[in-house]
């Protein structure tokens, strides 16, 4: 298949997103707290940031098929400019818990906001059902390289920076300017997206259905299954978010933001491949099967991490980890596009992504209470390993029936 100008661009503000998550992630914890935040505020902070992107992302998604999907793309990178810029003007913790639950940032260095739930819309209707897989694939990986190649950027910049007399706090600040630089270049590639990524451009005059609740209809019952599994796992991984793991390191080993970001280069590196193989075993077991039985060895791998006694076994764990978690990650999405009607996508998405939030919101905050507490280091891994087990299970249990129409 050839690409279309549409196509192309939705890999590349995939592109330019995921690096400028990546780019912050790893150093955002350390700049919250150089500016005088303690553990507990900064993982309020994080928690309010997830549940702020909930809220916008919540209206965002749910009305873009109505309101245009490319339109909601430019706002929502719009509040990555204004969450960048307003953390750089202010150490006030009041005035960065606005711009963190109003704004988009990634504290994990994974997606947040409606852009997601919105591109992967416009992707289904430009592709064939039997593709959906593998370009979701690919434009996995190509956003798991970009949050590698933004993490090691972000990393070694700030060491780079402080190597030539700056403060560790300048450094990270000037990592926040990038940040705000990246959503404006987000904005200019969103407005350069054709009519053909709208939903109309998709559908019959007249004959879609009434949405009756968010924007579904007929799939209104599975969705809100998914969702209610999909934020489970959501919770879990919000013990580990990126930022978090980062200063983890940074306190079990005294690991440099240098070295940081060398980790989870890596890291993001393997995360992409490992999306990428997803395809090829899904076309031989299935979506659901593939979901469940690569990521159930990925949490047993998380839940090791952290009782390595060295950082190279550490390391070790958490990048076998990455090798295989997210081979459920196109899988998933996959199989929520297959199981609704066309125009139901974007709300589809976006209700699963938001619940995913809502999910990763609560964890960030309890973990934060964790990390200020030695003797409790280990427990946002433990705790995050044996609730996405649960997940596993409960969504094989749910769904190992239900086929999207390429595997009928």
């Amino acid at each position: 298949m050839i690409p279309t100008p549409d196509i192309r661009l939705l890999f590349s503000t995939r592109i330019v997103r995921l690096f400028a998550y990546g780019f912050l992630s790893v150093v955002l914890v350390l700049y919250l707290t150089q500016v005088g935040l303690g553990e507990g505020q900064v993982g309020l902070l994080l928690t309010l940031t997830l549940v702020g992107d909930t809220a916008i992302s919540l209206w965002i998604t749910t009305n873009a098929d109505r309101l245009g999907r490319r339109r909601m793309l430019v706002a929502g990178a719009g509040l990555m400019i204004f969450a960048g810029i307003l953390f750089v003007l202010t150490q006030n913790f009041y005035l960065l818990l606005l711009a963190a639950t109003i704004g988009v940032i990634s504290p994990s260095g994974n997606e947040v906001g409606p852009f997601l739930s919105i591109e992967q819309a416009g992707l289904s209707q430009l592709i064939l059902d039997e593709k959906r897989t593998q370009i979701f694939s690919w434009y996995n990986l190509v956003g798991s390289f970009a949050t590698a190649l933004g993490a090691l950027a972000g990393g070694m910049g700030a060491q780079a920076l402080q190597g030539h007399g700056y403060a560790p706090e300048a450094s990270y600040r000037i990592v926040l300017v990038g940040y705000a630089c990246l959503g404006a270049a987000l904005v200019l590639l969103f407005l350069q997206l054709s009519p053909a990524v709208e939903v109309a451009a998709g559908a019959a005059p007249g004959t879609a259905p009434t949405k009756a609740f968010l924007g579904l209809h007929r799939s209104r019952g599975v969705i809100l299954r998914l969702a209610a599994l999909f934020s489970l796992d959501a919770l879990a991984g919000g013990f580990v978010i990126q930022s978090l793991v980062a200063y983890w390191f940074h306190l079990r080993f005294g690991v440099e933001p240098g070295v940081l970001g060398s980790i989870f280069f890596g890291a993001n590196i393997l995360a992409g491949i490992s999306a990428l193989s997803a395809a090829w075993v899904a076309r031989r077991i299935g979506l659901i099967n593939t979901m469940v039985f690569t990521h159930l060895p990925s949490n047993i791998l998380l839940i090791l991490v952290p009782f390595m006694p060295t950082l190279p076994l550490a390391i070790t764990m958490l990048l076998l980890r990455f090798s295989i978690s997210q081979m459920d990650v196109p899988t998933r999405q996959s199989y929520t596009m297959a199981v609704v009607a066309p125009d139901e996508r974007s709300a589809a998405s976006g209700i699963t992504g938001i619940a995913r939030t809502i999910g990763a919101s609560l964890s960030p905050v309890f973990t934060g209470l964790f990390l200020a507490n030695p003797a409790l280091l280990a427990l946002p891994f433990v705790l995050s390993g044996s609730l996405k087990i649960i997940y596993d299970l409960s969504l094989y249990r749910s769904f190992r029936g239900m086929k999207p129409p390429e595997e009928s």
